[in-house]
């Protein structure tokens, strides 16, 4: 047993009700992007399927609002908009065997869990919850997935404002504790006018004083890198040597900058294409192992709302996906819970004192 990566353990398919279970029904899809009526909608947990004579299927990977597919004889999750025409569709709304289809919601629960009295304070996380637990769990999974797992960050651009916070995060990604940055255009435009400027939205990054006429700078940075094409150009032209995206490029981490209705510029970058934005973000959350979504409320829900709660390995073993929200507010946290990802674990904080909570705890 790994002390930090729980067991799972699978449903037991000998019990009434699973057992006797019918075969799951699959329906072809009658045209693109359109599913059969009464589809049976995803969640993010585990989910199985009864293919007949006592064999069930777990879908490798799941997210929220999406259906299963059968392909030769294997189960994909697929969003209802990227469906073909003569996709076989599982069926069926309910999820305890009745139709052949199961979601397994206490796969990594602790065996023997005490149960919890009936009256109880502080159930609820609030920002008069202590994170110290949290923080160590977090410690130890990061360590443990840098060599052996995916971290994912989703950040917003309160992470370039400071330049501990900055700097910081630059640290993470040099010493390999992130595989991929999802972000909007905000972040890589602030982040790169801290590079240039030593500003972020033309506050100082360190005193936070205003620079006279730094209101321009965020907005001078986009033209630059408009001008030259690219930010990797930017960078080697400008002779940009710190920062968020100065360190994906310099370690080939790839990152993800989803186009908003607010952009300016944007950088070159930055997709456009909302629902191509989606499909790029999901590349990343089918491989996720770890997530960290910091001070961003939208990304992170969104981002939320498409990964999975588990991941089935290489090997076969079936793994928790770690989630962590990070956030000043209560809000981001509920609504993420609320649209489903009750796995997801809040820690209630700025983003400079959690960016140093970690670095500090984890840089060599």
């Amino acid at each position: 047993m790994n002390p930090i990566i729980p067991d799972y353990i699978g449903p037991d398919f000998t019990q009434p009700g699973l057992v006797d279970a019918p075969p799951a029904k699959f329906e072809p899809a009658p045209m693109d992007g359109v599913v059969p009526d009464n589809y049976h909608g995803t969640s993010n947990y585990p989910e199985y399927a009864h293919i007949g004579e006592g064999h069930w299927l777990l879908a490798p990977e799941s997210r929220m609002d999406a259906v299963l597919v059968l392909k030769d004889d294997a189960l994909d999750v697929v969003e209802a908009r990227r469906v073909k025409k003569g996709d076989l569709v599982a069926v069926g709304r309910t999820e305890n065997g009745e139709e052949g289809l199961y979601v397994h919601t206490t796969g990594f629960q602790p065996p023997g869990e005490a149960a919890a009295d009936k009256f109880a304070f502080r159930t609820r996380g609030t920002r008069e919850t202590p994170f110290s637990r949290s923080y160590d769990d977090l410690y130890n999974v990061l360590r443990h997935d840098r060599d052996h797992g995916y971290i994912t960050w989703v950040l917003g651009p309160a992470v370039a404002f400071d330049k501990d916070s900055r700097d910081a995060m630059q640290g993470l990604i040099e010493n390999g504790y992130c595989h991929a940055l999802l972000a909007g255009n905000a972040l890589a435009t602030h982040d790169l006018e801290a590079a240039y400027f030593r500003t972020g939205l033309g506050q100082d990054i360190y005193s936070q004083q205003l620079k006279p006429l730094g209101h321009y700078n965020h907005l001078d940075i986009l033209n630059e890198v408009r001008k030259r094409g690219s930010i990797s150009q930017t960078i080697d032209e400008l002779n940009l040597t710190d920062g968020i995206i100065y360190a994906c490029e310099k370690e080939k981490i790839p990152y993800v900058l989803a186009g908003s209705i607010r952009d300016d510029g944007p950088m070159p970058e930055v997709v456009a294409d909302v629902y191509e934005s989606q499909n790029r973000m999901r590349e990343h959350a089918r491989k996720s192992t770890t997530v960290i979504a910091l001070a961003t409320q939208l990304h992170s829900i969104a981002f939320g709302n498409m990964t999975p709660s588990y991941r089935v390995m290489e090997d076969g073993s079936v793994r928790p996906v770690f989630f962590y929200i990070v956030d000043m507010a209560e809000f981001s946290a509920d609504k993420l819970a609320n649209r489903g990802s009750a796995q997801a674990v809040a820690i209630l904080t700025n983003a400079q004192d959690f960016m140093m909570n970690l670095w500090n705890n984890l840089k060599k």
